[in-house]
């Protein structure tokens, strides 16, 4: 596509992807790498939130959670996510559509341990997405739990990565007068070559 040029050029939009989040670490005061995820429940209602992107794979996009909130249980029902990563200081967002596996082995363990303390226990002790009767109760059940798992808690069973295979992703920028550049790369399958588009803003 000739006139894909700038921070639009290269023929990897993972490559593309890591070029933009690496511009918005420079830039961004907090969270860089936030992404607000989308998926749907069983009713097909929509729920979004915001999460942190752990890691740009050359095929993938990485993030934690409880596999049991209810970004995960309606994750498990569909297999599907999308995700949208926006940066004022830039005037960029990247939006992904795509297939989700699960993360849950030595990358995942990796990654837990890499996680201060507290936030290690916090994530055994915290019922993601259920009821919870006072802040003091959640701090009761990590004092609870802080002498049986010690200094170098594991990984709990029920929280690690989902990885993001996508079928699609925009990169957009923004152009003067409302007139903004927008390429979409899209496939059918994980397999298949990209199919590169330039859209109307």
């Amino acid at each position: 596509m000739s006139d894909r040029r700038g921070v639009f050029a290269g023929d990897d939009p993972f490559k593309i992807a890591q070029r933009w989040l690496e511009a918005a670490v420079a830039k961004e005061p907090n969270d860089p790498n936030a992404i607000a995820l989308a998926t749907v429940d069983g009713a097909g209602m929509p729920n979004v939130r915001m999460v942190l992107l752990k890691e740009i794979e050359p095929d993938a996009f990485v993030f934690y959670t409880n596999y049991g909130s209810a970004k995960g249980r309606e994750i498990e029902a569909s297999g599907k996510a999308a995700f949208v990563m926006h940066w004022k200081s830039l005037r960029r967002q990247i939006r992904v559509r795509g297939l989700v596996s699960r993360e849950e082995g030595a990358q995942a363990d990796a990654y837990f341990a890499s996680r201060s303390l507290k936030s290690r226990l916090g994530a055994w002790a915290s019922h993601q997405s259920e009821p919870l009767a006072s802040r003091n109760a959640l701090m009761a059940e990590v004092a609870r739990l802080t002498p049986r798992l010690g200094t170098h808690p594991p990984r709990p069973p029920f929280w690690g990565g989902y990885r993001i295979h996508p079928l699609e992703i925009e990169f957009w920028a923004d152009g003067p007068f409302r007139l903004h550049d927008r390429f979409r790369w899209r496939r059918d399958a994980i397999e298949e070559p990209w199919d590169i588009t330039r859209l109307n803003p």
